[in-house]
């Protein structure tokens, strides 16, 4: 476990202005167009994404003829994949690990609506923050707790985060964000040292209109078929 390190003046304005913009962000709206690959496997998805402060995401993947096929909600400590087709839920808790599982970025629910919100969620109980000297991407902030080290690369004026690479979970990611002026626009994965590649883009991207909160609940359909996720 890393010792704790005092924070210096430089570092703690870097982690207020990334507090700041993850405060003030409330909700987020889209049309997500969605290109991965794993292990030589493509798959490629559109469908409308809901994204709510501070835990809660409803993804449905739509057909060609616009109905929802897979539906897949994070709130309340919870995490449900229906699969239409199948009348089949996958159902657990929602932590890296089954999120990970079901949408192959392995993180917990908040630093996911951050990830989706081209935000950063402060971490939890840290141990060290160090601003570091900028590279090819600019400068950047390290943040390691008992359990992960994460890079961040912003700006050092607005908070706004272009970049972040996460080590010491199931297995590292690289996040980097594309933005259509200060709008968040998607972004670029790299998984598991290249295991899991691809894209996110918004299409019609609305932020701070406000989603209600039932919005994330999902109802299984009367005789699904229910299953937890290993």
């Amino acid at each position: 476990m890393p010792a704790a390190r005092p924070v210096d003046g430089a570092a703690r304005r870097a982690l207020a202005l990334l507090d700041a913009r993850w405060r003030e962000f409330s909700d987020l709206r889209a049309l997500a167009d969605i290109a991965l690959e794993r292990g030589g496997e493509r798959q490629r998805l559109t469908g409308v994404l809901l994204v709510r402060h501070p835990d809660s995401v409803r993804f449905e993947a739509l057909s060609p003829f616009g109905q929802p096929y897979l539906l897949v909600t994070v709130h309340a400590g919870r995490i449900t994949a229906y699969d239409a087709a199948r009348n089949e839920a996958r159902l657990g808790a929602a932590n890296a690990d089954t999120i990970g599982r079901v949408l192959g970025l392995p993180l917990e629910a908040d630093d996911l609506v951050a990830v989706l919100a081209a935000r950063v969620a402060p971490p939890k109980d840290l141990r060290v923050a160090e601003l570091l000297p900028a590279d090819d991407a600019g400068p950047s902030l390290q943040l390691v707790t008992p359990t992960q080290r994460q890079r961040v690369w912003l700006d050092l004026a607005t908070g706004v985060v272009r970049r972040v690479a996460l080590e010491g979970g199931r297995v590292p990611v690289r996040i980097t964000y594309r933005f259509d002026g200060t709008a968040p626009a998607g972004f670029d994965l790299d998984a598991g040292a290249g295991d899991l590649t691809g894209s996110v883009r918004y299409r019609n991207a609305t932020l701070g209109a406000g989603i209600d909160p039932g919005r994330f609940e999902l109802t299984l359909p009367k005789g699904a078929k229910r299953l937890p996720i290993r």
